[in-house]
């Protein structure tokens, strides 16, 4: 349970990205991590709408997955930036802003001016002008909620709507152990407020033909590794083209794995050829966050993913490596 100390030091974190937020005049560029899920995407529209009903000009660089692109209305988000409007702000919200290469949307290492952070990811470095970090936390959007709430902003359908997509997709719609009492009081205040839950949920249900013809291509990958303790897939270039599909239609796979009974940890692979990126989910008191750090990465202990610049008969053995010292731990502890 988290302690009053916990909470009210939150808050007060929480209170210094608001007034940080509040007392700054210029423009306020809106961030958060590549390939953007749906706490990333809910969390930025929660924050840029608020901002932009209390009169701030608000810059929202995202590039949104297809499975994800019922959310924004037209126009509510930019291409990427080019270069840094004068006298702006970064708010950078669901990673750590010293990631530079995590960030998307702008380029973090160039920026010389004020950053604020919203996180809850307990690998974030902790470094920026206010912020407030919390990996008690089950998702960003219960953090930007409260932000909101101090920042003064009037509840609307459209602020609840996009931060109750991030509760239901960083939460598994409620059902994994990192779910807090203060989320579903987070959640009762969103659909209070309005929060269209049926037609999320109903949009996040529908997959586009490719999904299917892609699935057939990376079933036919699987593997059962460790004594089925892990199940392992991999997607590459030539599979998407005869699937006519896009990296993006991969993004939803590594849940789907997570549901192989007897396994305590997921891996979809994307193999780009001379690069591969590790998406990780685990359960059963198996750290996806550990194996995720291991190989440069970073997350949370249910779900964390790494990229490596190497191709993937090299990357397999470092995550094999990685994966059996986790495993090995477990066992320990379970003795």
């Amino acid at each position: 349970m988290q302690s009053m100390t916990d909470a009210s030091s939150q808050t007060n974190d929480l209170q210094a990205v608001a007034q940080a937020l509040l007392t700054h005049t210029g423009p306020i560029v809106v961030l958060s991590h590549e390939n953007p899920d749906g706490d990333a995407l809910g969390s930025v529209l929660g924050l840029t709408r608020a901002l932009r009903q209390l009169g701030r000009e608000v810059i929202a660089p995202m590039h949104v997955p297809r499975f994800l692109a019922f959310v924004p209305r037209p126009g509510e988000l930019s291409e990427r930036l080019s270069s840094w409007p004068e006298g702006a702000m970064a708010a950078v919200l669901d990673v750590d802003n010293n990631d530079h290469v995590r960030v998307a949307g702008a380029d973090l290492s160039t920026f010389r001016g004020p950053v604020v952070n919203v996180d809850h990811h307990g690998t974030n470095a902790r470094r920026a002008d206010a912020l407030a970090v919390d990996p008690g936390q089950p998702a960003a959007a219960v953090m930007v909620a409260e932000l909101i709430d101090l920042l003064g902003a009037r509840w609307t359908e459209e602020i609840a709507t996009p931060l109750m997509l991030g509760l239901i997709t960083d939460t598994g719609s409620f059902r994994f152990d990192s779910v807090t009492p203060q989320a579903f009081r987070a959640a009762a205040r969103l659909r209070e407020a309005g929060a269209r839950l049926g037609w999320i949920s109903d949009q996040l249900g529908q997959n586009p033909v490719t999904y299917y013809t892609l699935l057939r291509e990376v079933l036919g990958t699987l593997e059962f590794l460790h004594g089925g303790r892990v199940v392992l897939a991999r997607v590459d270039e030539a599979m998407l083209a005869r699937a006519g599909a896009a990296w993006e239609d991969v993004e939803n796979y590594v849940g789907m794995l997570r549901n192989a009974e007897g396994s305590q940890l997921a891996v979809m692979v994307k193999d780009f050829g001379d690069r591969v990126k590790l998406s990780l989910r685990s359960r059963a008191g198996l750290s996806a966050q550990n194996i995720a750090v291991a190989l440069g990465g970073g997350g949370h202990v249910p779900a964390a993913g790494a990229s490596l610049n190497q191709p993937w008969p090299e990357v397999a053995a470092q995550l094999d490596a990685a994966i059996t010292a986790e495993l090995a731990r477990v066992d320990a502890l379970g003795a």
